[in-house]
């Protein structure tokens, strides 16, 4: 019976752990999909020819829609979400 109890408790805690690391990688992702939206943007105001900004808008839209993406998945993960000190994700 204890034996029982102490490899569910162990369970529980292993799942909590895979859960923490999932939520890391997906606040990392998060983060590096943004920098992508933002050069993609910046390189749109450098764009010199109509291939360029063909370019260029085509990066926008995708690394937008990425950006969306990762932040409906995180939305529907079932944790509560907390801003680390400071108070802004980087």
């Amino acid at each position: 019976m204890w034996n029982w109890l102490k490899r569910k408790k162990r369970t529980a805690n292993l799942m909590r752990k895979n859960e923490q690391q999932e939520q890391l990688e997906l606040i990392e992702e998060i983060n590096t999909a943004k920098r992508e939206w933002e050069n993609a943007r910046r390189f749109f105001e450098y764009a010199v020819d109509s291939d360029q900004i063909d370019y260029a808008v085509f990066a926008i839209s995708s690394a937008e829609k990425r950006y969306e993406m990762l932040i409906r998945k995180a939305k529907r993960m079932p944790v509560q979400w907390t801003l680390p000190k400071g108070g802004v994700m980087q």
